[in-house]
């Protein structure tokens, strides 16, 4: 195939992407139903149902691992395999097999993981939780992946690799370390699901830690750069601001983000020097993240005016805020001062949310509505005004989410370094719990706004693919759908 072949000619391998599309959004609704019912039992303990099975300590993994790794994995998986045919002019190495392989394999794992979590089998690892045999299986799956990855880059008619594939190889390969370096453990049978892992004490801490945030910072941060990279411009039909500043993005997020994960152990027996040097890691990420954030941003120069009739661009839009709100927060905690009141507290659990459902969640959202379209070959969404509904239904959810866990973590921290005249602390730990039970009902009313606003994207999404439409005018009537691709 001649470089000059038309993209209609290369026989995109678009069955897969379809497949992890709709497991995105199955699994979307899923977790953040799981999420709305431990917020309900941390408000309301009767929810528990006084069953080991669906505790709020059995089900907090199945939600943690239900949207980041089901729901976001899945639009990884669709997002990262779409850009990479389409900016190569490519056809996925492998064909249907090795992508079929990924999917089907990657469900499994999930299911598996999920059920291993409600029978009680975990390592008790932050985004670590699935014992040995089931690392090894995620192992296996993700060397698939990245052979399916490189081979499409290896292969691509475009001599230049777009910078967007240039976060998504970053977050495989770092994700693969990261998996590797923090799951060696030693199974205490052959056949058992029991594992010990070979490191102790504050060396597990600092190599969890190692693992914990930078599954944060390339999972659920490059990974999905990525998709801002790729999907912003082509929804505002508008070149990235700045290519060089995507460049300088790159090279130094990923070279900083590294060393940030001591910041979890400030004031443990983690020696000093180390939670200094992820402290000043950690703001010294406020460059480039925000410099990302303006790149961002900026791409929509020219197109502001879409804003006001294309609600799939407020989505994009308002993750990049929130992606710039999260990156700036983030540093702010890790430096001690502020951590000595934050840490262990609901702030991190804002911090957390501001930046899983208002950064990863909505830049999802708006890939996702992006792509149905595209390939299930539709002019266009079955109702743009859903997507609008969708769109303030959630942020309203996050909003209330976010500030309710604000307010309670900065009064949690302030009530537990209160001290009276004798110097006796002045409150009582079932004090501070009962005075956080009105944000936690709030929380979970936030919750299921957010879990609404999904449910009305699936449906959104079944309407599309039936191929109905609403008498609305479509965002673009410059190009039919499959010239978006």
């Amino acid at each position: 195939m001649s470089p000059s072949s038309p993209a209609s000619a290369i026989p995109y391998q678009d069955d897969v992407l379809r497949k992890f599309v709709l497991a995105a959004t199955f699994w979307g609704v899923v977790g953040f139903l799981m999420g709305v019912i431990i917020a309900l039992q941390l408000a309301f303990p009767a929810f528990n149902l006084d069953l080991e099975w669906t505790s709020f300590g059995r089900l907090r993994p199945v939600h943690t691992s239900a949207v980041i790794f089901a729901f976001g994995g899945n639009v990884l998986f669709a997002t990262s395999l779409h850009v990479v045919q389409r900016t190569g002019r490519a056809e996925l190495f492998g064909g249907p097999y090795l992508g079929g392989f990924v999917f089907w394999n990657f469900q499994i794992f999930i299911v598996l993981a999920a059920l291993s979590y409600v029978l009680g089998h975990t390592q008790g690892k932050e985004y670590a939780e699935p014992e040995w045999i089931l690392d090894l299986y995620l192992t296996v799956i993700w060397v698939v992946y990245l052979v399916a990855f490189v081979g499409t880059l290896y292969k691509r008619q475009e001599p230049h690799i777009y910078v967007a594939n240039w976060f998504f190889l970053a977050m495989i390969v770092t994700i693969a370390l990261l998996h590797l370096g923090n799951n060696i453990a030693l199974p205490v049978s052959f056949l058992g699901m029991k594992s010990y892992n070979v490191n102790a004490g504050v060396q597990d801490a600092m190599t969890q830690w190692w693992y914990g945030h930078n599954a944060v910072g390339f999972f659920l941060t490059a990974g999905f750069l990525g998709i801002m990279y790729y999907y912003v411009p082509k929804r505002a039909e508008r070149p990235v601001y700045s290519y060089r500043l995507s460049i300088v993005h790159f090279w130094a997020l990923i070279f900083l983000y590294i060393w940030a994960g001591p910041h979890h152990l400030h004031y443990t027996a983690l020696p000093d020097w180390a939670q200094t040097l992820g402290m000043t890691f950690s703001v010294m990420l406020w460059m480039p993240s925000w410099g990302g954030m303006i790149n961002g941003l900026m791409t929509l120069s020219g197109a502001w005016d879409k804003l006001r009739t294309d609600p799939v661009i407020r989505f994009l839009v308002a993750s990049i805020g929130f992606y710039g709100m999260s990156t700036f927060e983030g540093p702010a905690m890790s430096v001690k001062a502020v951590n000595s009141l934050s840490h262990y507290t609901d702030w991190t659990i804002g911090h957390v949310h501001s930046g899983a459902l208002g950064w990863v969640a909505f830049v999802s959202f708006g890939a996702l509505y992006y792509l149905v379209p595209v390939l299930w070959g539709r002019r266009q969404l079955y109702s743009m005004r859903l997507v609008s509904y969708h769109f303030w239904i959630a942020t309203i959810g996050i909003v209330l989410y976010i500030t309710a866990m604000w307010i309670s973590g900065i009064m949690q921290g302030l009530m537990w370094r209160s001290y009276d005249s004798l110097g006796f602390l002045q409150y009582s730990f079932i004090e501070t719990v009962a005075a956080m039970h009105p944000y936690y009902v709030i929380r979970a009313f936030g919750g299921i706004l957010f879990l609404l606003g999904a449910l009305i994207m699936a449906y959104n999404f079944w309407r599309t693919i039936k191929g109905d439409v609403r008498d609305e005018v479509p965002y673009d009537t410059a190009a039919p759908a499959t010239a978006r691709a």
